[in-house]
């Protein structure tokens, strides 16, 4: 992957100087996932279709044939809307209590930055 000018930092916050925060290029790929995986469809103007429903799940009771069909819809969400940027290797999830864990294994492309990150979502937050 080519290097990347600093971005905006997600979620938006600022600096000590009171400039906007930024983040390099492997923390701005990770915070794209994160709004991919915690941004509700019909959430954004112009792109109903962006995100997935998965903020709900967490107050569901899941059983092994929901987050199986959870895994494939994250994993078809990270597809269609980050890959350019990266290429998904694996989605695991798993529900414990009201707290939801989404593991996401991904190479960057162009690159043999080979990345896991972990996006955790409890109910009523």
């Amino acid at each position: 992957m080519p290097a990347l000018p600093d971005q905006l930092d997600y979620p938006f916050g600022f600096d000590p100087r009171g400039r906007s925060r930024l983040t390099g290029a492997g923390d701005h790929v990770r915070d794209l996932i994160e709004q991919v995986l915690f941004t509700a469809p019909g959430e954004r103007v112009n792109r109903s279709e962006f995100g997935t429903p998965i903020n709900d799940l967490v107050f569901e009771g899941l059983s092994d044939t929901l987050v199986s069909t959870t895994e494939q819809m994250v994993h078809g969400a990270l597809i269609r809307w980050l890959d350019t940027l990266i290429s998904v290797e694996s989605v695991n999830v798993e529900a414990v209590d009201s707290s939801l864990t989404v593991t996401v294994i991904y190479a960057l492309r162009g690159g043999d930055d080979r990345r896991t990150d972990v996006f955790e979502r409890t109910a009523g937050g």
